[in-house]
């Protein structure tokens, strides 16, 4: 299942997306959660902290920069720019995903 939160800003998208990850979390559903905002607070409304949200923006704009190399796959992409937060979500903080894997 793929679910997509979107609105205008200030709406409540980062609330009601962090609520229903983790809720979704807790029956025992694997997460995964893309915080692909402008504006990438996700991680703070999941729980992982000022710092790990702060870690995850940096790289995400070293990317940007071009001082990091895109992921080439979908593992690797969790892997360097995603982190675990609470209730077993997994976060990412991105801003796109090049050539997209099916499923």
């Amino acid at each position: 299942m793929k679910i997509a939160v979107t609105g205008k800003g200030g709406s409540g998208k980062t609330t009601t997306s962090a609520a229903l990850a983790r809720t979704l979390a807790r029956r025992g559903l694997a997460v995964v959660a893309l915080d692909c905002d402008t504006n990438p607070n996700l991680g703070i409304s999941l729980g992982v902290g000022d710092q790990e949200t702060e870690r995850l923006l940096t790289l995400r704009e070293r990317l940007d920069e071009g001082g990091v190399e895109h992921a080439p796959g979908w593992d690797e992409l969790m892997e360097r720019f995603g982190t675990d937060a609470p209730d077993g979500v997994r976060l990412g903080v991105i801003t796109r995903i090049e050539n997209p894997e099916p499923g």
